[in-house]
């Protein structure tokens, strides 16, 4: 596909509070540059000697195969059932950034290598699982991308590129067309058309219904750091001091719901009501909608 050379049109002033979340969302990316891969990973705080803790949580996702929460964080891929202490898929210490399930054990995902891996760049792009992340083969722009958030719908693939700042859709995962230059936290896209996006940006949400090539921002929107729509008439987002809200009509107007302790790192959905948030306070889940959150996994 061709670039596109279409740039946003939310103008980029501070927004200190979701500025400040941009940062602390992107965090892992920056550490793992200076410490050379290796640094923050390796043991952790989980269960038992030489056990890996989540730390910094940078994605989440249901995998319809078992219906389990799947997490990507900076020292790996976790399975967590939240009755059992969460296990490191294929003991990989890995840094995931961008991560998306798009079916039964088929995962799609972006990040850095692991401590002493000298084989990769340090960029990963596009990498791919179809056996739960067991195993990952990279698909393309390795060397070159960073994907900080990755949404799959509708036969394409939309990420934001922290290394060029852009909007990136592909709809084969090998070409890729580079859309709107505007730094986000995260992307949603509406389960109905395949050109309407939602981002977080440092103004609050923005709307782009062009695919990604031209965004404008979303009048009397809470000021949220993470999105997830999951169906016609729910979208959810959470703000940088842990409140969920929701919308039923694609984000023209939001519902205050309840609010999980902790600054925001990732959030999903699972059913009609069921929402997970990850914090750095821990993983709590929501059973009625994000209205009350109890601990699901400490971190």
């Amino acid at each position: 596909m061709a670039a596109s050379s279409a740039r946003t049109r939310v103008g980029l002033r501070r927004g200190p509070a979701l500025a400040a979340a941009v940062l602390l969302l992107g965090a892992c990316g920056g550490e793992q540059q200076q410490d050379g891969h290796g640094g923050e990973h390796g043991e952790g705080h989980g269960e038992g000697p030489g056990a890996v803790s989540l730390a910094h949580v940078h994605g989440l996702g249901i995998n319809p195969a078992d219906d389990t929460l799947y997490v990507a964080s900076h020292h790996g891929l976790f399975r967590v059932t939240g009755d059992t202490p969460p296990e490191q898929i294929a003991g990989r210490t890995q840094d995931f950034m961008g991560f998306t399930i798009t079916g039964p054990d088929h995962f799609l995902g972006s990040g850095h290598p692991g401590p002493g891996d000298t084989e990769q760049p340090a960029h990963l792009g596009l990498i791919e699982s179809t056996d739960a992340g067991r195993t990952w083969q990279p698909v393309s722009l390795s060397g070159e991308a960073d994907f900080h958030a990755m949404e799959a719908d509708h036969g394409q693939v939309y990420g934001f590129d922290s290394v060029s700042g852009q909007i990136m859709v592909s709809t084969d995962k090998e070409t890729w067309d580079r859309r709107a230059q505007v730094q986000v936290a995260d992307l949603a896209v509406s389960p109905d058309e395949p050109g309407h996006l939602l981002a977080t940006t440092e103004q609050g949400p923005a709307r782009s219904t062009d695919g990604g090539r031209t965004f404008t921002p979303v009048d009397g929107a809470p000021v949220l750091v993470l999105l997830d729509w999951p169906s016609t008439g729910r979208l959810v987002g959470a703000g940088q001091d842990g409140r969920v809200h929701t919308s039923d009509d694609g984000g023209r107007t939001w519902t205050a719901r309840g609010q999980a302790p902790g600054s925001p790192q990732a959030i999903t959905t699972q059913g009609e009501a069921g929402i997970y948030l990850a914090t750095d306070n821990g993983i709590h889940h929501s059973a009625d909608g994000g209205r009350n959150f109890t601990l699901f996994q400490p971190l």
